[in-house]
């Protein structure tokens, strides 16, 4: 899972980083869901396409009242979570070449 939102300049810097990690390994069966913190419906689809986040994205446009931000306790972005397949989370604020170090950990190419 993926906390970000557009107006988040540290969130769009990590994109990339974030693309490149789920090109890497999505056919290794590593998925996204994009939870935006956006109060936008328009700047926050524009984001999407402009950062090339192609996988699937979820807002409430509530911003910081945002239902699966509260949920997981999320009250600072960029954030994600690491779950695996039974919903344990097992990793936290994985960044810049974290991520996919710990994706080649768990999921070799």
């Amino acid at each position: 899972m993926d906390f970000w939102a557009s107006w988040c300049g540290p969130c769009r810097a990590e994109n990339p980083n974030v693309v490149k990690a789920y090109q890497q390994y999505k056919d290794k069966g590593f998925t996204i869901l994009g939870v935006s913190f956006d109060e936008k419906n328009d700047r926050w689809k524009q984001a999407i396409r402009q950062d090339n986040l192609t996988w699937t994205h979820v807002s409430d446009l509530k911003g910081w009242k945002n239902e699966v931000g509260k949920l997981y306790g999320i009250r600072a972005i960029p954030q994600n979570l690491l779950v695996d397949p039974e919903g344990k989370i097992i990793a936290r604020n994985l960044r810049a070449e974290e991520l996919g170090r710990k994706l080649e950990e768990l999921l070799p190419k």
